[in-house]
């Protein structure tokens, strides 16, 4: 079965509802715009966050996830947007590609549409994205698009990747696994926790697991600060005295048929245990909250450019990748702290590749050359990652938005924008956490002050 569309979106989550609505009301026709989901059902990860403090950004109102994943879900079944449910991409290629692949020709050349653009140059929308899926019904599809959005969203770390000693038995969870238990199914992992690592869900699952009548014996972070939002250690912890172990790590795991406890210990500056400060802790589970990672075997398999630090694509100002009508938006991009911001960036993405299926591009301008000149983002001292990494100034928006975050704790700090050498603004931050998301915003004006500007430099000091 073959489909063709102007732009396909990947993943059904609210990134992708997100982008999927903007992307019509920017102008391409619903018919003409595929979301793809491997669910069930359209929402995501939002669908079994049933604790609320969503939607305070893009709504003015706190929502449960669900709440906030049917407001999307609901523009999308207004526009009449066509969508597969329980259907799985498992290849993107481009079109030369596809054609190598297919006919086994190493030296095919990229068919053209012989599109115009209304400047009347020759259309770089001619490069088709070939993207092959599956599910029980139509079976093995192939989806031809103009344009394609990443929102694969991300997925848990699991604990083999963090090499723990013991056994392997019954009663160890991913927390995001437990949440899907006790929101969805309706059933209980266990009754004595311990939880390792304190991200956001790992901190909603503590209070979750409480509420339920389990008893949560600890929380413990390897690092000397916690990965969560501070109002989720406030609300989710504090509220239920429920400890937080800060750099503590799980150093053995007891029991062969089921968990029967778990050994912590204290970790130097170098996260080694430090002997002698271990302690015996009883309980029949261990949910691990260990941090997120990007879904971006799809991304890599295409050839797109992934950056070392987000394990998501590089991507310019319109949030396209280094591959051609590629686009890439919410927590397949980096990982996010709130959906609000999810939100926002999936409609930058959405509107971009509508501009871009609708206006069209000359292959000199994709490669830069036209495009006016090309700033490099870099992030220096203390900030991790910038998203965007490059602007081109002609599309740059006219408040540009460039997210990040740190990498250590940080109080009464200042935050320095640079251009090229020249200090431009300098921001005073009370405090700054790697488990909380920082922006700055840059005005266009500002950007055509500088005509030699080359590199925008954030950094802490």
């Amino acid at each position: 079965m073959k489909k063709r569309v102007d732009i396909l979106i990947v993943g059904g989550g609210p990134a992708g509802l997100a982008a999927a609505v903007a992307a019509k009301e920017a102008g391409i026709r619903s018919e003409n715009i595929l979301l793809v989901e491997r669910d069930g059902e359209l929402g995501g990860i939002l669908n079994q966050c049933i604790h609320n403090g969503f939607g305070l950004h893009t709504f003015k109102e706190e929502l449960t996830g669900p709440e906030y994943a049917a407001r999307y879900e609901g523009k999308v079944y207004d526009a009449e947007i066509p969508y597969l449910l329980n259907t799985i991409v498992v290849d993107i290629r481009m079109e030369k590609e596809a054609e190598e692949k297919e006919s086994g020709a190493m030296e095919s050349a990229p068919a053209e549409t012989g599109e115009k653009n209304k400047d009347g140059n020759d259309s770089c929308v001619n490069k088709m994205k070939y993207v092959t899926a599956m599910n029980k019904s139509e079976g093995l599809l192939t989806v031809e698009a103009k344009a394609v959005v990443l929102a694969m969203g991300c997925r848990e770390r699991s604990r083999g990747a963090l090499n723990i000693p013991g056994y392997r038995p019954a009663g160890i969870y991913s927390a995001g696994t437990a949440q899907r238990y006790v929101n969805i199914e309706g059933r209980m992992p266990g009754r004595e926790v311990v939880i390792l690592g304190s991200g956001d869900i790992g901190l909603i699952m503590a209070r979750r697991m409480t509420l339920e009548g389990a008893k949560v014996k600890l929380v413990a972070e390897l690092l000397p600060y916690s990965g969560g939002l501070k109002r989720n250690i406030v609300q989710c912890l504090d509220d239920f005295s429920i400890p937080l172990k800060l750099s503590h790590t799980i150093i053995d795991i007891d029991g062969k048929e089921r968990v029967k406890g778990v050994t912590v210990a204290q970790v130097d500056e170098n996260r080694r245990p430090i002997a002698g400060t271990e302690e015996y802790i009883s309980c029949d589970t261990l949910l691990l909250s260990c941090g997120l990672i990007p879904e971006n075997e799809l991304s890599a398999g295409l050839g797109v450019t992934l950056n070392p630090v987000t394990s998501g694509p590089v991507v310019n100002e319109s949030l396209e990748t280094d591959v051609e009508g590629v686009f890439a938006c919410g927590n397949v991009l980096h990982v996010h702290d709130l959906v609000d911001y999810v939100s926002e960036e999936a409609e930058n993405a959405g509107r971009n590749a509508a501009a871009y299926i609708m206006r069209g591009r000359s292959e000199k301008e994709m490669t830069g050359s036209s495009s006016g000149q090309v700033i490099e983002i870099k992030a220096d001292k203390g900030v991790r990652y910038t998203v965007p990494s490059l602007l081109r100034q002609k599309y740059v928006q006219e408040e540009q938005v460039i997210r990040f975050r740190v990498g250590d704790a940080y109080r009464d700090a200042v935050l320095a924008v640079y251009f090229n050498d020249t200090p431009v603004m300098r921001i005073n931050k009370r405090a700054m956490v790697p488990g909380e998301m920082e922006q700055v915003k840059l005005k266009k004006s500002k950007l055509k002050d500088y005509p030699e500007l080359r590199e925008i430099r954030i950094a802490i000091e």
